[in-house]
C-alpha cells in the first residue's frame, strides 16, 4: 500500500485470503481523496466483480462495474457516473479494456491507480493463461499511473512474466507467506469411483455440523455423478458448473451461501473471489491440473482462521483426465504441471512445506505437523511409468534458427498432420505411416537428424503457443498454418479451363507471411518482448489477406490498437506495399 501511494509499482503474491483486494481498495479510497481520480480495476469474473463491488457500496464506497450482465441503462448509467468523476472504483473485465473506446474514457477521466486482478492469467506459464490479458500492458501507453497486479497463485516464474508484461519499472514484488497453519493437507490413493465415494461420503460425515463442505471435480459430468451420490447417501447437495444455466448456477450458489445445503460439488468454475468463512472440508475427487490450481481451491477452506481439512484424491486416470481437458495435452507447461501434482501426490515431503515452496522457492519452512505425512498416515504409492517418463531429463532445447526449418516444412504440407509424425519426418525416418502421409517427399525430411525428437517436438509445441503454426482438431490435434485453409478448393466446373495444381508450398501466402514473421521477430529482438507481445498470429494472417496501405486501413485490422499502430504502423505499411494482392 505504501509503494502505491508513493507512486510504484507493485506485484503482489499473497495467498488465498491473504488480504490482496485491501492492497488495492486502500489505496484507491487514500487517492481518491487526495484529488487523483479513479481506480480502474481488472478482474476476469462477472461474479467476482459483483461480490467486491456489492461490498464496497456496503461500505459507502463510490464502486461500481461494467459488465455484460448489466442492460443498456445500467451500462450508460456506469459510464455518466465514471465520465463524470463521481467514482472511487470502477471494475471491468479485460476485454473490456481493451476497447478502444474504453481506452479513450481513460484519456478523459484522472486515473489514480491500475489495479490488475488475477494477474497469473496474463502469463503463458500460469495455469489460467488468458490471451485476452495480453493487451492489458498496452494501457500502460493510455494511463499515467502506477499498476498493482495481483495474484495468489504465481510461481516465480510467473511473477517475472507479470512483470515484463506490465513493463513494470523498478517494481516492489511482495510475496506473503503461503503457510496456512489452520489447514491440513492429505492425499488418498483411490482408483475406482465406488471408492472414491465410499470415501468422501465418509469424510463428509466426519465434518458434518461443523461447517460447510466444497468438492471439486475435474468435469462437468463427473461433478453431476457425485452430486447424486452424495444426496443418495442422505446429505443435502447441490452442484455448480458452466454448463448449467444461468438462473441454476445461481439457485445452486444461494442455497450453498445461506445454508439450505452444506454441501457443494463443482468444477473450477465455482470458487474465484467466493468467501464463505466457515468451509471446514475441501475435496478434490479428483487430481487438479496443477498446484497454482490446487492451491487457490483447497485455499478457499477455513478462511475464518479455524481448523480445516484438505484432501486430494489421486489416481493415474487423473493425469489422463486432465491431458483430455487440456485439449490434446497441454503441451510441456502441461506436462510439467501434471508432474508437479503427481510429484506432489506421491511425494514423502510435509505437504505444507511442498506447496508452499511451490510459490517461494524455498524448502526452509518447517514441516507443519498437521499433514497426512507428518502424521505419519501417508499411503505409500510406488512412483508410475507416466511420472518416470515425466520427471526424466529435460530434453536438449532446438535453436531457434532452427525453428524456421519446422514452419517451413509445416508450409509444404498437403494436410496437417501430427506432431509426432512431423518431428519424425524432420529426424529422416522412413516409416510406412510417414509414406501415407506424403511426408517422404517433404524438401525439409531430416533436415533435423542430429536432434532428438522430444527436441523438436518441444519446438513444434512452443511455435504453436507462439501462433506461429495452429493446431487443428481437438481429440486429434494436428499442425497448419494460421489462416490457411486446409480443403483444397472445389474443382471449376465442366468446360472451364483447368489449371494446374499448386505442389507443395505457396508462393504467395508464404512469401508475405514469412515477411511478417521475420519482422515480428526483429522487433521482439529490439523490444525484448516475445513475439506475440509485438503482435499476435491472427493479426499476421489479417494483414496477409487485407493488405493495407494506409492508417486507417490498418486501424481496421483485429488485434492492432492504437498503441501498435503507432509503434509499428509506418513499417507494417511499407511492408504490405512491397508485398500488394
Amino acid at each position: 500500500m505504501q509503494a502505491v501511494l508513493q507512486g510504484r509499482d507493485v506485484a503482489v503474491l499473497l495467498p488465498t485470503g491473504g488480504g490482496k483486494s485491501l492492497c488495492y481498495q486502500v489505496p484507491a479510497m487514500v487517492l481518491r481523496q487526495q484529488g487523483k481520480g479513479t481506480t480502474i480495476v481488472i478482474s476476469p469474473l462477472i461474479a467476482l466483480m459483483q461480490d467486491q463491488v456489492a461490498s464496497l457500496q456496503a461500505l459507502g464506497v463510490a464502486a461500481a462495474a461494467l459488465n455484460s450482465h448489466q442492460d443498456d441503462d445500467q451500462r450508460k448509467d456506469v459510464a455518466s457516473r465514471f465520465l463524470r468523476g463521481e467514482l472511487d472504483l470502477l471494475y471491468v473485465s479485460p476485454e473490456r479494456a481493451a476497447l478502444d473506446g474504453f481506452r479513450r474514457w481513460l484519456t478523459r477521466v484522472p486515473i489514480a491507480l491500475l489495479a490488475i486482478d488475477e494477474a497469473h492469467c496474463l502469463s503463458q506459464w500460469g495455469h489460467d493463461f488468458r490471451p485476452e490479458y495480453l493487451r492489458i500492458g498496452e494501457l500502460r501507453q493510455v494511463v499515467q499511473s502506477p499498476v498493482i497486479a495481483l495474484t495468489a497463485t504465481a510461481t516465480a516464474r510467473v511473477m517475472d512474466e507479470i512483470v515484463a508484461q506490465l513493463s513494470m519499472t523498478k517494481p516492489l514484488v511482495v510475496r506473503g507467506n503461503f503457510d496456512r497453519p489452520n489447514l491440513s493437507f492429505s492425499v488418498e490413493h483411490v482408483r475406482t469411483d465406488a471408492a472414491r465415494v465410499e470415501s468422501l461420503v465418509a469424510l463428509v460425515q466426519a465434518h458434518m455440523g461443523k461447517g460447510r463442505t466444497i468438492v471439486y471435480c475435474s468435469t462437468r459430468k463427473k461433478a453431476e455423478t457425485v452430486s447424486k451420490a452424495i444426496k443418495a447417501a442422505g446429505f443435502s447437495c447441490g452442484h455448480y458448473h458452466a454448463g448449467r444455466t444461468k438462473l441454476a448456477r445461481h439457485r445452486a450458489q444461494t442455497a450453498f451461501g445461506v445454508g439450505r445445503t452444506r454441501v457443494l460439488v463443482a468444477t473450477n468454475a465455482f470458487g474465484m473471489g467466493i468467501d464463505y468463512p466457515d468451509v471446514r472440508l475441501i475435496v478434490h475427487f479428483q487430481a487438479p491440473g496443477s498446484l497454482e490450481a490446487y492451491y487457490q481451491e483447497a485455499g478457499r477452506a477455513g478462511r475464518d482462521g479455524e481448523p480445516a481439512t484438505c484432501v486430494m484424491f489421486f489416481g493415474p486416470a487423473d493425469l489422463m483426465t486432465q491431458r483430455r481437458l487440456m485439449e490434446g495435452g497441454g503441451g510441456l507447461l502441461g506436462e510439467e504441471a501434471l508432474a508437479q501434482v503427481e510429484s506432489y501426490a506421491r511425494g514423502q515431503a510435509c505437504r505444507q512445506t511442498v506447496l508452499c515452496a511451490h510459490f517461494t522457492g524455498s524448502f526452509e519452512q518447517p514441516d507443519c505437523g498437521r499433514c497426512d505425512v507428518c502424521l505419519g498416515t501417508v499411503q505409500a504409492s510406488a512412483p508410475s511409468r507416466t511420472f518416470t517418463a515425466i520427471t526424466r531429463e529435460a530434453a536438449p532445447p532446438l535453436p531457434d534458427e532452427l525453428r524456421q526449418v519446422i514452419v517451413d516444412a509445416v508450409g509444404n504440407l498437403r494436410k496437417p498432420v501430427g506432431k509426432t509424425n512431423l518431428a519424425r519426418a524432420l529426424r529422416g525416418s522412413r516409416a510406412r505411416p510417414l509414406a501415407r502421409l506424403s511426408l517422404l517427399q517433404l524438401p525439409e525430411h531430416g533436415r533435423l537428424k542430429q536432434y532428438e525428437e522430444r527436441s523438436i517436438v518441444a519446438a513444434i509445441e512452443a511455435l504453436l503457443e507462439q501462433g506461429v503454426l495452429a493446431k487443428k482438431g481437438v481429440k486429434y490435434p494436428t499442425v497448419w498454418l494460421p489462416g490457411r485453409a486446409v480443403r483444397a478448393p472445389a474443382p471449376p466446373p465442366d468446360g472451364a479451363p483447368r489449371t494446374a495444381k499448386p505442389r507443395g508450398r505457396f508462393p504467395k501466402y508464404n512469401d508475405c507471411v514469412r515477411v511478417l514473421e521475420n519482422y515480428r521477430r526483429r522487433m521482439a529482438r529490439q523490444l525484448k518482448w516475445k513475439p506475440y507481445m509485438v503482435f499476435q498470429q491472427r493479426v499476421i494472417a489479417a494483414l496477409e489477406q487485407q493488405r493495407p496501405t494506409t492508417l486507417q486501413a490498418l486501424a481496421r485490422i483485429p488485434g492492432l490498437g492504437p498503441s501498435r499502430i503507432e509503434r509499428f504502423g509506418s513499417d507494417l505499411i511499407a511492408l504490405m506495399k512491397q508485398h500488394p494482392l
